[in-house]
């Protein structure tokens, strides 16, 4: 079963005990400026629950060495713990085997691998790539290199008012020199869930492949990479309740085998000489180096403590945080919400009318309350919505209804303060 986007009006009706969630986030106890923390920047980055942080100092007290070729206990049980973090994200993703799943430091390391690793190799002049509006930079700065070293041209799909792809230029954009397909799943600017299923299957009948930037859809929703039928999705670990510099690329493994690698080093390969050298098997091929040991075994304990929970449980409990904040940002005279989707995950991006975004953050800081102020490195939303910047709320499974509550006087404060 795929990620199934869920609209706005949709409402959980089964009992999430969210207190006895946010007991096991100590972050969450945390006072800022003589203020209870709200933390409302989860699309940034995550917190990390008490499980995730112990299993780290168990790794770090207990079972630390260098993984692979040593026959010692400690190197051992890293080498297996480390695997066994691999087939815990296999799962998460249900990836079809163990070896698609590569283990690189996020989501723009992944795009980067990809890019190097299939583009490079398999893209050439007058050839076209097609991304979206939609796209964080790190899935656009990458394929502009590319272009520019290959001589190819990126084409865009464009978004509506609401911030949704016009999936019929999406379809229009298609000719005989389009090679390769980019496309976010959740846009981290304005929460915007993409058609991803439907457009893989038209990219396929095209023989088209497509990368999906999973990074804000994987902490909302279940994934399922075989019934997405994607040819590759990658995230990162910090945005699901794990370590930073970690993330995963899932590649179909034929693809992965037909690619070269992106970088050089130990453990990527099986044999070297100054004459030739003979590459690993997937996914060590693409694995080079010694590895982010304790952080892949984080984000394993990471992805077990969101599947204890369920992915439509916590999808469901942050729909009905988004359904309330959009419902009274909805009411607020002089506050605009920027992305008004459908279907939408967890992000409420905001403008107050006369009010900077950063004057908006630095004022809610003032209350104790997080969010996100900038262009959120998606500078072609910003550019099509004709602002420079916006506030954005983005919400996880451990806030509460209370917390939106905070934020709505929070807003009404900043207007009161700039009347």
């Amino acid at each position: 079963m795929t990620a199934t986007p869920i609209a706005l009006k949709s409402r959980s009706t089964s009992a999430f005990d969210v207190e006895r969630i946010r007991a096991d986030f100590p972050i969450l106890k945390l006072k800022v400026n003589g203020k209870p923390l709200v933390y409302l920047d989860n699309a940034a980055s995550s917190q990390m629950p008490q499980p995730v942080i112990d299993r780290l100092v168990r790794y770090r007290t207990t079972q630390h060495a260098n993984i692979n070729r040593a026959v010692h206990y400690l190197s051992e049980t890293a080498t297996r713990e480390y695997e066994e973090a691999r087939r815990k994200l296999q799962q998460f993703i249900n990836a079809r085997e163990e070896r698609e799943v590569i283990f690189t430091s996020g989501t723009t390391d992944a795009i980067n691998l990809v890019m190097h690793g299939y583009g490079r190799k398999f893209i050439g002049a007058g050839d076209e790539i097609v991304l979206t509006t939609l796209e964080h930079h790190s899935n656009i700065v990458p394929w502009q290199m590319l272009a520019e070293e290959k001589g190819a041209k990126i084409r865009v799909v464009p978004i509506n008012d609401a911030g949704e792809l016009l999936i019929d230029d999406y379809e229009k954009l298609f000719n005989e020199r389009t090679r390769f397909v980019g496309v976010m799943h959740v846009s981290n600017a304005l929460g915007t869930i993409n058609p991803v299923k439907h457009m893989i299957a038209f990219a396929h009948a095209r023989g088209v492949p497509v990368l999906v930037d999973g990074a804000q859809a994987a902490p909302h929703m279940r994934l399922d990479v075989q019934d997405l039928d994607c040819d590759f999705y990658a995230f990162s670990g910090h945005k699901l309740c794990g370590p930073t510099g970690i993330g995963i690329l899932y590649g179909k493994a034929a693809l992965l085998e037909s690619m070269q690698p992106f970088k050089g080093g130990g453990d990527m390969i099986l044999s070297v000489t100054f004459e030739k050298t003979t590459y690993n098997t997937i996914p060590h091929k693409f694995e080079a180096g010694t590895p982010p040991i304790a952080a892949a075994i984080g984000l394993g304990a990471a992805v077990d403590y969101l599947s204890a929970i369920g992915m439509e449980r916590i999808a469901a409990h942050e729909l009905d945080l988004l359904g309330h904040a959009t419902e009274q940002v909805n009411r607020m005279p002089g506050v605009r919400i920027i992305g008004t989707a459908e279907k939408k995950a967890a992000v409420l991006s905001f403008a107050i009318d006369g009010v900077h975004p950063h004057d908006v953050g630095t004022l809610l800081n003032q209350d104790g309350v997080a969010i996100r102020t900038g262009h959120h490195c998606a500078q072609p939303v910003m550019q099509r919505f004709r602002v420079p910047a916006t506030s954005r709320a983005s919400f996880a499974f451990y806030n509460t209804m209370a917390e939106v509550d905070t934020l709505i006087a929070g807003i009404r404060n900043v207007q009161k303060v700039f009347t």
